[in-house]
């Protein structure tokens, strides 16, 4: 049994090092010099809510890496809508954008009005009355946000979205593993699988109401799908040797897979309705982690046919493998941008393993982060942000960084060591 999780490892080219327990904070690391300067003042009314709506959307969008939110102790005013604001006082702050608004009870629920104002020009962009029940405000924050943040920018707002990503506590033999799945901003952190045994390589469905990964709980590594709501699953493959790197198609229909049922691990895909399987490389090297590009008509992979891991794109339905990495001798876990203009990966450079962006057609590749020891990335369903797994002084952490490397954060995670997070689509 270890030496077949051994050899599994071996074969998801992953050179993952022991994470400890993660912070419990939103920390932001490192500001984008380009960030629009915006306050969001806090809710009139809301000092009795059992959660700061008002800082959950600062939060937010400071973590884009679009916005600098204003501190509340250099806010001069506190308005609570727009007739209130003197627009005088928050351009003398450099302020871009406001966000104003109140919260009143109306039962057991609480409505919420806001609005967002254009400081320069003094006219209201945006104004909605937001009902939520206490348990909802969290959500509620984030629908918010989302609105404010797709306003300003043109872009899909992502905060509503959820993660997904393993833990470990524990030692050798006693070690527990567990799937969580919790909010964007890693709040709500809930466990929907434990096991004594490695649970690796969860993978989003289209609709966000599954996951796939791997786990090993038979003695042997399988592929799960599991609905989250429910908490029901099925096993999709159990073959001999490595079944590994399951990741949904963006119909939904398919699975994407690394198995080495005949030999080496290869890239296969398994339509998941009647469990057909269609073995889509055939080289001798190891070729694992695939990801479907956003059109489904390809896919990316990691492959070691060159001596060491590069990432390859293969047309579905005919023709070979192209190679598309070339710059150092590491780049692994290639995930595609929504738009599929670039892919995200692992680069290895001078200082260790981290994040990195390259463009497809171009191949300038940019390092994103300025860490060690960088694994596992996963993009936002609107491409502004993309999280991974890294170290921070010996605690293992969730990270995020923008999609220009701008700006960077970290998140809180469940305790244990940290690993393998992916970012879901968007809930509808």
């Amino acid at each position: 049994m270890k030496i077949l999780k051994t050899t599994w490892l071996a074969a998801m080219l992953m050179l993952v090092t022991s994470l400890a327990q993660a912070d419990l904070t939103i920390e932001i690391t490192r500001g984008s010099d380009r960030a629009t300067p915006i306050a969001v003042v806090p809710l009139a009314d809301g000092d009795d809510l059992p959660q700061d709506i008002a800082q959950i959307v600062a939060d937010d969008l400071e973590r884009s890496g679009y916005f600098e939110p204003l501190e509340r102790r250099a806010m001069f005013a506190r308005p609570s809508s727009s007739e209130e604001v003197s627009y005088g006082e928050w351009r003398a702050l450099d302020v871009r954008y406001l966000v104003v608004g109140q919260v009143s009870r109306e039962g057991d629920a609480y409505r919420i009005g806001y609005e967002l104002l254009d400081v320069t020009s003094g006219r209201r962009m945006l104004g909605e009355n937001v009902t939520s029940q206490g348990a909802g405000l969290r959500d509620a924050a984030h629908y918010i946000s989302d609105q404010i943040f797709e306003e300003i920018t043109d872009i899909r707002g992502a905060f509503s979205t959820r993660i997904a990503y393993v833990t470990s506590t524990g030692l050798g033999d006693r070690t527990q593993y567990a799937l969580h799945v919790a909010d964007a901003d890693g709040r709500n952190s809930q466990q929907i699988l434990a096991s004594d045994e490695p649970i690796m390589s969860p993978s989003w469905s289209p609709d966000a109401g599954k996951l796939a990964y791997v786990s090993f709980e038979t003695g042997r590594p399988a592929i799960y799908l599991q609905d989250i709501a429910s908490g029901q699953r099925v096993r999709a493959t159990s073959f001999e040797g490595l079944n590994s790197a399951p990741t949904w198609s963006p119909d939904g229909r398919r699975l994407a897979m690394s198995l080495s049922k005949d030999g080496q691990p290869d890239i296969y895909v398994m339509d998941i309705g009647s469990r057909n399987i269609e073995r889509i490389t055939t080289d001798s090297s190891i070729e694992t982690e695939p990801a479907w590009s956003p059109d489904g008509r390809s896919l990316v992979f990691t492959s070691d046919r060159s001596g060491g891991p590069q990432i390859y794109r293969l047309e579905l339905g005919g023709g070979k493998p192209e190679r598309i990495t070339f710059t150092g001798d590491y780049n692994a876990r290639a995930r595609f941008a929504p738009d599929g203009e670039a892919i995200f990966l692992i680069h290895r450079g001078g200082n260790g393993y981290q994040v990195a962006r390259q463009d497809l057609e171009s191949g300038r590749l940019v390092a994103l982060t300025d860490s060690r020891q960088d694994e596992s990335p996963s993009v936002a369903p609107n491409g502004t942000m993309v999280i991974f797994a890294t170290q921070q002084g010996g605690n293992g952490v969730l990270g995020g960084v923008s999609a220009d490397g701008r700006a960077s954060f970290r998140l809180p995670a469940a305790q244990g060591d940290v690993r393998e997070p992916a970012w879901s689509p968007f809930l509808n």
